[in-house]
């Protein structure tokens, strides 16, 4: 990809009005005061880590480094409690709300044994809005993120599209168009790559239509985003990193044309508007079309037409090998 371009790209990804928003601020104040209203009493408790199950959907790819957070707590003390709900099915457990890192740098301590807490009375909805409210007032989720956090919060039947868009804060479309992008990255490489904040919906389209185009496995893929992190250079975002060496990596192969092997079988993906719209495979017998079409009034339409179309086919190919 040229600078221009990545510039271009760039600048869409700040521009774009179809860009996920960053919830509101008045949505992360109603959440965390909701939050705060929940809690048994103001009492921070000391509770064994090993007493908190931590079973949320994660919502952040790079936990960071808890070894620097844990000697921190070691030397200062817990300055921030976590905010933890008792277990609907033990009472003399908790299931975390928010507060992750801290309770896993605590739990990995030799030298502190228990953790800070508030106690709330809060059902799974509620947990999930603290949770997305809490990190969103640290740092708002990257495109990456919310698209993979909306997949897992659907995949794992917390509710319908409306309301994880609810709770995100977000449109319907909005949520339809991240999970299309999700699905199309897929988690093991979103998640090889990492967050990429800054890298907004263009640039992640561009990736999966250079995906579908190349065909390329995605274990490939995979190692070459986890060499990238590992080789980042210092001050560097390392997911930001390894989403340019994935996107290098594609475009290469998409500046080399494939030539196959006289009666071996090949597959060209096709994409439609960015998306993977289906493939033609090509035989030793003929071609195969194999179209997934979101749009049913489409799909009804192109095969109504098929004959014609086909027909207007065969005859370009006739006139332009008559040339």
């Amino acid at each position: 990809m040229t600078d221009s371009k990545k510039k271009r790209l760039s600048m869409l990804d700040q521009l774009t009005p179809s860009a996920v928003p960053a919830p509101s601020m008045m949505s992360t104040n109603r959440a965390l005061r909701a939050a705060r209203d929940a809690v048994d009493t103001h009492r921070i408790w000391e509770i064994d880590p090993k007493d908190i199950a931590d079973n949320r959907i994660s919502d952040r790819l790079d936990p960071g480094d808890l070894a620097e957070l844990r000697a921190s707590i070691e030397t200062n003390g817990q300055a921030v409690p976590i905010l933890v709900r008792r277990d609907p099915q033990d009472q003399n457990r908790y299931l975390l709300v928010y507060g992750r890192r801290r309770l896993e740098a605590i739990r990995g301590s030799e030298k502190i044994g228990t953790v800070r807490a508030l106690i709330a009375n809060m059902n799974d909805d509620d947990a999930v809005r603290a949770q997305v409210a809490e990190n969103t007032a640290r740092q708002d989720l990257s495109f990456i993120e919310r698209a993979l956090f909306a997949r897992d919060l659907l995949n794992d039947s917390f509710g319908t599209q409306a309301q994880v868009a609810e709770v995100l804060s977000v449109t319907r479309s909005m949520i339809s168009m991240l999970l299309s992008i999700a699905e199309s990255i897929g988690p093991d490489l979103a998640r090889a790559i990492g967050p990429a904040p800054g890298i907004g919906r263009p640039r992640w389209e561009a990736l999966a239509a250079d995906l579908a185009a190349t065909g390329l496995p995605r274990e490939a893929l995979i190692e070459t985003a986890l060499q990238a992190r590992a080789g980042a250079p210092e001050g560097a975002d390392p997911s930001v990193v390894a989403f340019e060496a994935v996107t290098k990596q594609l475009r290469k192969a998409l500046s080399v044309p494939r030539v196959a092997a006289p009666g071996t079988e090949t597959t060209q993906a096709l994409t439609l508007n960015g998306k993977t719209a289906g493939k033609v495979i090509r035989t030793k017998q003929g071609v195969k079309l194999d179209l997934r079409l979101a749009e049913t009034e489409f799909a009804d339409w192109l095969a109504a037409q098929a004959q014609d179309l086909i027909a207007e086919l065969n005859q370009r190919w006739k006139a332009q090998n008559r040339n």
